[in-house]
Order: structure tokens, then C-alpha cells, then sequence
């Protein structure tokens, strides 16, 4: 009886912190084991059918503890469905001055969501494209495990 309740009880938790409503799109890509080329775009095709209101929009990274540098440096292109591009180039800090990594972290990981712009309207339903590029002077760039895009409704 016991081990049933457990059962229940922690399915329940699950179910209950899995809800996010704020949520519209959330989708990580691997990053080759060898590392980032500075070629290599990191590509989202998101489904704005129905965009109404305005979103937060996040760039989440995935590094390994052998990432050398303490910032990144990327640039994010944003395509809309009527052909309009919008350009950035944004920097973020992976490490404290101290070198602590600030993402949460499990064994040799670190999660990090990096608020990259703010109450956004899509004007145009539809399919867009975001593109990720790292922008580092290493050709490669070694310890970026996974490269995410997260769209929020805003409240």
C-alpha cells in the first residue's frame, strides 16, 4: 500500500512541474563531440501560427566543464515568414569572475537560459527561423554540448 502511495505521489510531482503555460517552444540541438565550427548554424524552425501578445525570447547552452572561455559570443539571426531578417550579435557570461560556472550544474554540465529579448510581437503568423552561429575567434569551439531556443508568452 505503501509503495503505491510513492507511486502516485510522485507521478503527481511530475505531472504537476511539467505544466508550463507560459511555454509556446522549447527545442535543444547537440553540438558535435569534436565542437562548434564557426560555420555551422544552429537552426530552429518554429510555428507562429497563432503568436498573439508578446514573448520573451532565451537562448539556453549546454557546456561541459572543459569549455575554456567565460563568456560566448554568438549571432542570432531571426527570419519571419515575409522575408524580413533581423541581426544580433549578443555575448554572454558562462563563468563568474572567480571561474564558477554560473548554470546549474550536474557532475561536469551546466545548464544556463540567457534572457536575449523581452516582449516581442510577431507581427506575421507563420514560420520562423532562428539561427544560432557561435562567434569566437576559435574555429572550433570546444565544450558547447547543446544549443537551445525557449519562446515564452509574456503576462
Amino acid at each position: 500500500m505503501k509503495l503505491k502511495f510513492w507511486f502516485i505521489a510522485c507521478i503527481s510531482l511530475v505531472v504537476l512541474f511539467s505544466c508550463d503555460p507560459q511555454k509556446e517552444f522549447e527545442a535543444y540541438h547537440s553540438i558535435q563531440a569534436s565542437g562548434w565550427n564557426k560555420d555551422s548554424l544552429v537552426t530552429f524552425s518554429v510555428d507562429l501560427e497563432n503568436a498573439s501578445g508578446n514573448h520573451n525570447l532565451y537562448i539556453n547552452l549546454r557546456n561541459s566543464g572543459d569549455y575554456e572561455y567565460s563568456n560566448v559570443w554568438l549571432f542570432v539571426n531571426i527570419k519571419s515568414p515575409d522575408g524580413s531578417l533581423l541581426t544580433d550579435t549578443v555575448e554572454f557570461q558562462l563563468a563568474d569572475p572567480s571561474g564558477k560556472w554560473t548554470g546549474n550544474g550536474i557532475g561536469d554540465l551546466f545548464d544556463n537560459q540567457f534572457e536575449y529579448k523581452e516582449n516581442v510581437f510577431f507581427p506575421v503568423s507563420g514560420t520562423y527561423e532562428f539561427s544560432i552561429q557561435q562567434g569566437m575567434r576559435s574555429q572550433l569551439l570546444k565544450g558547447i554540448k547543446d544549443v537551445g531556443i525557449r519562446i515564452e508568452k509574456r503576462n
